[in-house]
């Protein structure tokens, strides 16, 4: 496609040439007149009559309108609209890019007319054997596609492999695209270019082909033997399980280029890929910095739980260089947010450019880390303004409506909660994560009847989903109903995962149900034991004091208070037992 830039001052081109032809148009005369004007013409141009070209013959409404069809990937208007400009220009560039959209959308007559226009128009050897090669693949016509291959490398145009890769790239069949690699990028007529052996031991890998690639990775290390050279063929040799092999060759790459940042980062993932995080830390520590290294240095600190070294990583970061530093600004948010220095990591998120990759996840992260300091207002204010920024990115909009629900449901916010995850679902509908979401803050809310038909409709689902099960289980067993299907529904669950406390708490509750207090207790401070959560807790200490044990559930219930001082099921539960 042509660039907006060029396309505008071949626009302004044609429109001077339109002018041109006005002008002599202007000095012209009929046949059998004078060129003097009459007494009754006072102006030279009033008798002037120009005919203006219908749109089927006017360029500029085409190209226009090719143009105007690509901004909308309407690309069969577009190759229409070029088809018909390609016979009216004198440009071959129109021509070019007439070919290339004819042969997007398989139209062979218009790719065919458009290459026969581009040829009498002066078009250079390599690009007309790479159209004539694209064409010829899109037909399934393998032999005419060889010859017009064979005749682009031939030209000796220095972006003829180049071309040549693109066009195997593009073909829709991998079986042919890798035939006509293997008979033509063969080491013979490959160019003393190591660029070159590189992109087709990679376009042989890319197409399933890895004996052809390994040989040119191989051949290319022999006969040109430069850094990248050995790194790819590392590469491959790891993939195949060769880890000592590989290793020698990144040394030897390591060895030709120490320096060399891209290099590295390719080393140390190895490294680390194997585990060796210390060798690629070390690695990484040494030589030129920048923003990749240091988020792979950042990541490997983080996988290591290496607090020290993160600590040094935030030091060196805050003094690198003025553009790794704003370039890093997200990073450093969070590392920030590792040390537990979460008023820092808000000033780096604040940073974060809005072109930035990760500005979204900063968002994200302030809101998540206002709510942490105690600013919740703050926390849903910020979430509201994304969900007003990201409206047109669906993926983006939905996981700020979850982020929102999941603070309120922190919040015991329950019915704010359900109306998030409800907004969310309606850029989502039938999202499992989110019915699971609203499901819980309806359960929470006391709306039983809406969380069990949110719990059930995720079941239908996702049949074998645990958490679904023990939820809905779980939810009808608190509720006192439905309590057969309680059983069965938790009884799966409990057989996905026999040891998980909170599958361990619905059992337990159920059995309480069901009156069976003994069997409870055992199960429910089985799950204590495991893991001290509160609302584990507060069902263990109502089954001892079902019991008539009413110091032990005491003891529990003072634990309770203790991890959650806010317990809302505490409250109501003391409140129950002891009006």
């Amino acid at each position: 496609m042509l660039s907006r830039w060029s396309k505008f001052k071949q626009l302004r081109h044609f429109a001077t040439g339109s002018l041109v032809a006005l002008a002599l148009a202007a000095c012209a005369t009929a046949p059998g007149q004078s060129g003097r004007s009459s007494a009754t013409d006072k102006q030279p141009l009033g008798r002037l009559v120009v005919a203006v070209p219908d749109q089927e013959h006017d360029l500029i409404a085409q190209l226009l309108a090719g143009e105007m069809a690509l901004t909308r990937t309407d690309l069969k208007a577009a190759s229409q609209a070029y088809s018909r400009a390609a016979q009216l220009s004198p440009d071959p560039k129109v021509a070019e890019q007439a070919a290339a959209l004819a042969i997007a959308v398989r139209d062979t007559a218009a790719a065919q007319a458009a290459i026969a226009r581009w040829q009498a128009l002066g078009a250079k050897p390599a690009p007309l054997a790479q159209a004539r090669a694209q064409l010829a693949l899109s037909q399934g016509n393998t032999e005419e596609a060889r010859r017009q291959l064979e005749i682009l490398v031939g030209t000796g145009d220095p972006d003829a492999w180049r071309q040549f890769g693109r066009v195997l790239v593009g073909s829709r069949d991998a079986a042919q695209a890798s035939a006509l690699l293997e008979a033509i990028a063969t080491p013979q007529r490959l160019p003393a270019d190591p660029q070159a052996w590189l992109a087709m031991s990679e376009l042989g890998d890319k197409l399933g082909r890895h004996a052809y690639a390994l040989q040119i990775a191989e051949a290319a290390v022999k006969r040109f033997g430069t850094a990248e050279t050995y790194a790819w063929l590392g590469q491959m040799k790891y993939r195949d399980g060769d880890r000592t092999g590989a290793k020698a060759l990144f040394d030897k790459a390591m060895a030709k280029d120490p320096k060399d940042t891209h290099l590295r980062l390719a080393y140390a993932t190895l490294l680390g890929q194997g585990g060796d995080y210390t060798a690629a830390a070390k690695l990484l520590d040494n030589g030129p910095q920048d923003a990749d290294t240091y988020a792979m240095r950042a990541a490997l600190a983080a996988r290591a739980k290496d607090t020290k070294t993160i600590n040094r990583l935030y030091t060196q970061l805050q003094r690198a260089p003025e553009d790794v530093r704003q370039g890093s600004a997200y990073l450093l948010g969070q590392l920030a947010e590792m040390l537990d220095k979460k008023e820092d990591a808000l000033k780096w998120y604040d940073q974060v450019a809005d072109d930035d990759d990760h500005a979204f996840d900063a968002d994200l992260r302030s809101a998540i880390l206002l709510e942490d300091l105690g600013r919740s207002a703050e926390a849903h204010e910020q979430l509201a303004q994304m969900q007003t920024d990201y409206l047109d990115q669906p993926a983006m909009l939905r996981r700020a409506y979850e982020v929102d629900a999941e603070l309120y449901m922190d919040e015991q916010q329950y019915l704010q909660a359900e109306r998030a995850f409800s907004r969310a679902l309606q850029v989502n509908p039938d999202d499992p994560a989110l019915l699971y979401g609203r499901g819980l803050a309806y359960a929470e809310a006391g709306q039983t009847d809406q969380a069990v038909t949110d719990l059930r409709r995720l079941l239908q689902l996702k049949p074998d989903d645990t958490d679904a099960s023990n939820a809905l289980g779980y939810t009808l067993a608190d509720a006192n109903r439905d309590l057969p299907e309680a059983q069965r529904l938790i009884e799966q669950a409990r057989a996905a995962r026999p040891d998980d406390p909170a599958i361990l708490d619905s059992w337990g509750w159920l059995q309480y149900r069901l009156g069976h207090l003994d069997q409870a207790e055992t199960t429910l401070r089985g799950a204590w034991t495991a893991h001290k959560d509160a609302d584990v807790g507060v069902h263990l200490g109502e089954v001892l004091w079902k019991q008539g044990r009413q110091e032990d559930a005491r003891r529990v219930f003072d634990e309770v208070r203790k991890m959650d001082p806010q317990s809302i099921n505490l409250h109501n539960t003391l409140k129950r037992l002891n009006p």
